[in-house]
């Protein structure tokens, strides 16, 4: 944990990790009063959302990661009371054959699924990300949370953390046009926030910072930039 905090002390503060948290328990708060019956958590890590938000007793929580991470995270939280169904799945979700067996599963589960993926489309090449966008669509969600950022992000936190993230934990899918990556994919965008703007109004940003998002700016920033966000997508109907 502490070489965390000097990590995001490197990179610029913690405020776009409470930025996106908050960005997300809103979402999240949203969709389930819609009536989803199910949230799958791919790359859960420590979320630990239905211990501190209020979820429908009925709603199942699905976490989803490395068995290590799932071991962790039961040992953890094993005692603590949840809002809602809590359950915990060991998936590689590299392993294709594992991944689509655990989206078969949730598809034949449940109805109204709301995917989120928090941390994860960062770390994937572009053709991963946009192939777990086909896959995600084919469950049909009720909602797809996610979060994103754009080059300039990526090569600031490359630079200020001093090329600490390698291997696994390497940025590398970074869209200069944001969300809008997945439309073609058959995803309409519902829904995009500034981690910036979240930021700013939660009086988390330095001030000059603060000063510059009171400007105007196109949703998704301006080109060279850094940009980063929450976004939500849902499924495009197609009939």
């Amino acid at each position: 944990m502490a070489a965390m905090l000097e990590l995001c002390r490197r990179i610029g503060g913690t405020w776009p990790v409470v930025a996106r948290t908050v960005l997300i328990d809103r979402l999240l708060v949203e969709a389930t009063a819609d009536g989803a019956d199910a949230v799958l958590n791919l790359a859960a890590g420590f979320d630990t959302r239905p211990y501190r938000l209020m979820f429908p007793r009925s709603l199942v929580w699905l976490d989803v990661d490395h068995a290590d991470v799932i071991a962790a995270r039961s040992r953890v939280l094993g005692r603590e009371n949840a809002s809602c169904v809590v359950e915990q799945r060991s998936v590689d979700l590299s392993d294709a054959p594992a991944r689509r067996a655990l989206f078969a599963e949730v598809s034949a589960r449940f109805r109204r699924v709301i995917v989120l993926t928090e941390g994860l489309l960062y770390y994937l090449e572009e053709d991963s990300a946009l192939g777990l966008a086909r896959e995600l669509r084919e469950l049909r969600p009720l909602r797809w949370i996610f979060d994103l950022h754009n080059r300039a992000v990526r090569e600031m936190i490359d630079k200020r953390s001093g090329g600490a993230l390698r291997g696994t934990a390497k940025m590398r899918f970074a869209p200069e046009q944001g969300a809008l990556i997945f439309e073609p994919l058959g995803w309409n965008i519902t829904s995009v926030g500034s981690s910036a703007k979240a930021a700013g109004g939660l009086g988390r940003l330095p001030f000059f910072m603060s000063l510059l998002m009171r400007l105007p700016a196109p949703t998704y920033g301006k080109a060279g930039w850094p940009w980063a966000g929450v976004c939500a997508a849902e499924v495009v109907d197609s009939g």
